[in-house]
């Protein structure tokens, strides 16, 4: 007896509307990466740097995330802010 073991994905949403969210909320996560890269310079505590570590790492991935989903828009486009 073979089990199929399937997971119910939800299918990302690749509309022009969701394209221009993205890019916002890419763009927001892109400025609390970079006060979180200060904030760890300025930390002391080697817990807090970890806890910072951690959460740049989640947010690094939520925006790979983000540009594997949209493969068309350029590098440069990413960080533009002119859009």
């Amino acid at each position: 007896m073979i089990i199929e073991n399937t997971m119910d994905e939800k299918e990302e949403d690749r509309s022009e509307e969701s394209k221009k969210n993205h890019m916002v909320y890419y763009r927001s996560l892109s400025k609390i990466i970079i006060d979180m890269k200060n904030e760890i310079e300025e930390a002391g505590e080697p817990a807090i740097k970890e806890h910072l570590i951690s959460r740049m790492d989640a947010m690094e991935k939520d925006r790979k995330r983000i540009r594997d989903l949209f493969p068309t828009i350029k590098n440069e486009e990413w960080d533009d802010d002119t859009h």
